[in-house]
């Protein structure tokens, strides 16, 4: 296929956490807000002024530093954005919001604040903690809609004069919505028996749109979905389709290692994917903005963290569903080294989708830069891709 037109600049905006348009943005006017879990509803961190930065550490190497301070049992994520945060790779911020989606990314944060890592020059940073769900009921949509008020709109409005009433709230969604659009549009070009677009490429959009002001690169994406529909898709370059499945993948390196395998990775249930991230928030008149967008994420949240047995059974459910969807033949289930929540999940989930629901899993734990055990990881997909072709040939069909 033809490269896309603007994948190579896309490509250069994730080389740095702190991306051109960043400086950009800020220039503008706006209020850069930091956060480090999809658990937080993305569209209030985006109110009129503002705009969000999900923060990510590319190219990581040494976490000695971080490692001192947080020891090395805590997960590499946590690790990585503290280290970068401690060489002064986040000063873009003007506020870090986390919930306490684990406590590893709060140990972080904290530690981002001990250490005064950013805001050092702005009286009017801030840091907020906010404790979420662990079950999807309607008291736990309150507390949402209670930890959002008090820990992201009411600091944003004090510290910041950010407008965050009803009528803010829903132009914030629907321009989020707009986004998300534009990106599910993009994804289903992976459907098929020739998709349009390559996993790697469809990562490196999304993960754009998560770490780069979005109303800077809403044109360029909606320029790219228009290229895809008359993009000529290649003949059958692929030996299998696999559904990534997992904890966050911030590194498009470990997609495209995949994809080097043979494995077209034709759906994204990760942390910082589409499925469910880029899911569009439907609101009605007759009730507040807020509370509809809390419902949204507490419903539709695919986190582990989420502890009921609805939630638990459901997470395996959708992932066959996507998996049926997008024609994948195989799951691959990964999570970063030492992430506890996906560590069970991962235990559970390849388990329950190769003996309940049938799929040839691949089950891995990896480092949180790919480039970091490369030889190993490739040998286990090149073997699980493998491990599918034969499937397929005992089975009557062609590898």
């Amino acid at each position: 296929m033809r490269d896309l037109k603007h994948l190579l600049y896309f490509e250069n905006l994730l080389q740095e956490a702190n991306n051109e348009l960043i400086a950009q943005a800020r220039e503008e006017g706006k209020v850069c807000v930091a956060y480090t879990c999809e658990n937080v509803p993305e569209p209030l961190l985006n109110l009129p002024g503002c705009f969000s930065v999900r923060l990510h550490a590319p190219h990581t190497g040494s976490m000695d530093i971080a490692t001192y301070y947080m020891t090395n049992l805590l997960c590499e994520p946590s690790r990585a954005l503290l280290e970068r945060a401690v060489e002064g790779g986040f000063n873009f911020a003007d506020c870090v919001i986390t919930p306490d989606g684990c406590t590893m990314m709060n140990r972080c944060v904290e530690n981002m604040e001990l250490l005064k890592t950013m805001g050092k020059d702005n009286p009017r940073f801030f840091h907020e903690y906010m404790e979420i769900a662990f079950k999807n009921s309607e008291t736990d949509v309150k507390l949402a809609v209670l930890q959002c008020t008090n820990h992201v709109l009411k600091p944003l409005q004090e510290k910041y004069g950010i407008d965050v009433s009803d009528a803010a709230i829903r132009q914030a969604v629907a321009d989020h919505n707009r986004l998300c659009r534009v990106i599910r549009a993009i994804g289903d070009f992976r459907k098929g028996d020739k998709p349009r677009i390559t996993g790697y490429e469809f990562h490196i959009l999304t993960l754009a749109s998560y770490v780069c002001p979005k109303h800077l690169i809403l044109d360029k994406l909606e320029e790219t979905l228009e290229e895809l529909k008359t993009r000529e898709p290649d003949e059958k370059p692929w030996r299998a389709r696999v559904l990534l499945v997992g904890s966050e993948v911030d590194d498009s390196g470990f997609v495209k290692l995949i994809e080097e395998c043979g494995a077209f990775v034709c759906a994204d249930r990760f942390c910082f994917g589409s499925l469910p991230g880029r899911t569009e928030i439907a609101l009605t008149d007759g009730e507040d903005a807020l509370t509809q967008v809390c419902r949204h994420y507490i419903r539709s949240c695919q986190c582990p963290r989420m502890m009921n047995q609805e939630k638990v059974y459901g997470r395996k459910q959708y992932v066959a569903d996507l998996a049926k969807e997008y024609g994948a033949e195989g799951i691959i289930y990964q999570q970063v080294k030492f992430c506890d929540p996906w560590a069970y999940e991962r235990m559970l989930g390849s388990s329950m989708l190769q003996h309940d629901y049938g799929y040839p899993v691949l089950s891995v734990d990896r480092p949180y830069n790919i480039a970091s055990a490369g030889g190993q990881m490739r040998t286990r997909v090149q073997a699980f891709v493998e491990s599918i072709e034969i499937k397929k040939i005992q089975k009557g069909g062609k590898a």
